[in-house]
């Protein structure tokens, strides 16, 4: 039987109950009261690696990443040096305006892999978590790697600040592309281009690459210097065409991170933006709170009358 109790979940889902596991997912997705409890629980053990896939609608990312998964079950490790236990998609979608879940086109995608026991996929919606996703995917990715999930890749919807945030939680992110739609400025206007570690022009059998391809390096010619110069790696995804070359790519990233410092450096620049985003939420919804109830309407009436001013309020209320 499957318990509600996250201690509890997390050791069947160490034993290989997916139903446990995804309830736990559900306790993190929708905020609920047991959603501190699994996060709490989740802490207790190192974070996977996480790659994350990002790129405008259209561009081919769900295709790209069920191929990628096949690469890195054919492959079984990061150079050998880091082996595979198994490998989990974290799909964050579109909310449903009917159910105000996760439309689940890419689960509908990765049907390649929907069966296989050495893959878990898992589709995100905002649902009713305090921070909304920013804060749901990382705390999500803690959960499977408490599971025992070594590698997480994440894929996001498109370019926006939502997407922007979410790659920049990851230890390598990847900006998909495509010839003719201009998806080059605008991940440069959304941001990605100081996020990206790699770069891939999808459906590379179009017309007009060499003009996407001149376009990112002209980019990354203007960005500076930086120890890590991202690649651009050309993919058919339909076809599994360049997918070997991009995985070596990841692997290379890796390997680039984990021969210093940066690994850790990243990673705790990571936590230091988590915890502000986490901070920024509790404090948000803290101050939604206090704008209700007879403390609150009370100021309201001083203000009207005239005899405090708004900062003097906040600072009653805030009990400062």
């Amino acid at each position: 039987m499957i318990s509600r109790d996250p201690v509890e979940l997390f050791a069947q889902a160490r034993e290989g109950s997916r139903v446990a596991l995804a309830r736990l997912l559900t306790y993190v997705e929708s905020g609920g009261p047991l959603h501190r409890q699994t996060v709490a629980e989740a802490y207790r053990t190192p974070a996977p690696y996480v790659v994350g896939i990002t790129g405008p609608p259209g561009a081919g990312k769900s295709t790209l990443t069920d191929r990628l998964i096949t690469e890195a079950l054919n492959t079984g490790s990061f150079h050998g040096a880091h082996p595979f236990g198994a490998i989990a998609i974290l799909a964050v979608d579109p909310t449903s305006p009917f159910t105000g879940g996760a439309i689940l086109g890419d689960r509908v995608r990765m049907q390649e892999h929907a069966t296989d026991e050495r893959v878990f996929i898992r589709s995100m919606a905002t649902r009713g978590h305090l921070g909304g996703l920013s804060l749901a995917v990382p705390d999500a990715v803690r959960v499977l790697g408490s599971v025992g999930f070594s590698v997480v890749l994440v894929e996001t919807v498109g370019v926006g600040q939502m997407e922007v945030e979410i790659a920049s939680a990851a230890d390598t992110t990847i900006v998909v592309t495509i010839p003719g739609a201009g998806d080059s400025m605008q991940a440069n206007k959304a941001g990605l281009l100081e996020v990206a570690d790699l770069f891939v022009i999808n459906k590379a059998d179009r017309p007009d690459i060499n003009s996407v391809r001149r376009d990112l390096e002209q980019m990354l010619d203007l960005g500076g210097e930086r120890e890590w110069r991202p690649t651009i790696t050309e993919t058919v995804a339909t076809d599994g065409r360049g997918l070997t070359q991009l995985w070596e790519e990841i692997c290379t990233h890796r390997d680039f991170l984990e021969s210093g410092d940066q690994f850790m450096q990243r990673r705790r620049l990571r936590t230091r933006v988590e915890l502000q985003r986490v901070l920024s939420a509790v404090v948000a919804n803290r101050v939604s709170q206090l704008a209700n109830g007879d403390d609150y309407e009370a100021q309201v009436a001083r203000l009207v009358a005239g005899e405090v001013d708004p900062y003097t309020a906040a600072d009653v209320l805030l009990g400062s």
